[in-house]
């Protein structure tokens, strides 16, 4: 069981909604992934890698609402480099996006 947390180590993640612009094809990953830009409204479009191929085509991505984590450092993966995190569900089938329920403006905070 994970040890509990503090209100204050809580607030200091930036969990936020954002929209996929583009999706594309990234070759030289070790495992099947995307290339992601996201809006996350006014803090910015911002990039990450994602190995959800397995359930999620280009198409399907773009234009959806997806939510992720956006104050963690910059991180290089290969030629490729990360300024968010995606957040999902590992399954046997592949990573399930986190859904949200109904359409919320770009940028905001989950409370």
């Amino acid at each position: 069981m994970a040890e509990p947390i503090e209100w204050a180590d809580f607030e200091k993640v930036l969990i936020c909604a954002g929209t996929v612009l583009k999706a594309e094809e990234f070759p030289e990953a070790r495992k099947p992934a995307w290339k992601i830009w996201v809006d996350f409204g006014p803090f910015g479009v911002k990039k990450t890698s994602a190995q959800i191929k397995a359930l999620y085509s280009a198409e399907e991505l773009v234009g959806r609402q997806v939510v992720g984590v956006i104050n963690f450092p910059p991180k290089q993966i290969g030629p490729f480099v990360s300024e968010f995190l995606l957040t999902g569900f590992p399954t046997e089938e592949g990573v399930v996006l986190t859904a949200i329920e109904r359409p919320v403006p770009n940028g905001t905070r989950l409370a």
